[in-house]
């Protein structure tokens, strides 16, 4: 695999990969993406752009949803998902649909 973070267009969609799950933890209060052999704690920002990445919408979609729910600069946001989308990706947690 490449070491380099992928290049991700607005009409890419992502998804989580087999045995990769969006969990609650209600013990440490949060939310923490499992995958085998590791757990990745998230904070808010992240819950709430993996909770719609759901293998049909794609990232301009995801962001445009993000846009609109906090009212924040579309093209700040899309450059900030595409790093952490990228950054899970190379960490195989997720994976271009």
């Amino acid at each position: 695999m490449n070491a380099s973070a992928p290049a991700l267009a607005e009409d890419a969609i992502v998804r989580l990969p087999r045995g990769v799950r969006l969990r609650e933890d209600k013990a440490r209060g949060g939310w923490v993406l499992l995958a085998p052999e590791r757990v990745f704690q998230l904070d808010p920002v992240a819950r709430e752009v993996l909770a719609r990445v759901d293998g049909e919408r794609d990232i301009g979609a995801i962001v445009d949803d993000l846009a609109a729910a906090f009212a924040a600069p579309r093209e700040r946001i899309l450059g900030d998902v595409r790093a952490m989308l990228a950054d899970l990706i190379l960490k195989q947690v997720l994976e271009v649909a």
